[in-house]
């Protein structure tokens, strides 16, 4: 059965689009930690991060670190995290946390945004890429 994720990349199901390559695609978390949280992907279906082969782990690691340098820009944090966890969903995954605390980074607190405010942030990071 497809992962949520890979029914994102299909159109499926809709998401607030960063960026897209050919391989890989970000768009926002809908539960985000963080305004600007962000989740890089690769559109192929790989369970676990380090099951993807070498070019594909390391393009997924160079595009996620481009989608990371535009929410920097765009959004006031002292840093962007980076964190692999990826037991909700069974398709490779970085998350990317604008972080002020350490706190971000926990996955205990939720921000809620609009939906204006989740288009406001893809705009805000795209204008950066």
């Amino acid at each position: 059965m497809a992962s949520i994720f890979s029914k994102i990349i299909s159109g499926e199901l809709p998401a607030y689009k960063i960026a897209e390559t050919e391989e890989f695609l970000a768009f926002l978390d809908i539960n985000p930690n963080t305004k600007g949280h962000t989740l890089c992907i690769p559109k192929q279906e790989v369970d676990k991060l380090f099951d993807l082969d070498e070019a594909q782990y390391l393009g997924l690691l160079k595009f996620s670190r481009q989608v990371a340098k535009a929410i920097e820009k765009a959004i006031p944090c002292k840093r962007v995290g980076l964190t692999v966890i990826g037991l909700e969903v069974p398709h490779a995954h970085v998350h990317l946390i604008p972080l002020h605390t350490m706190e971000d980074a926990r996955f205990l607190h939720k921000t809620s945004l609009t939906d204006a405010d989740f288009q406001d942030v893809v705009n805000a990071i795209k204008a950066h890429l």
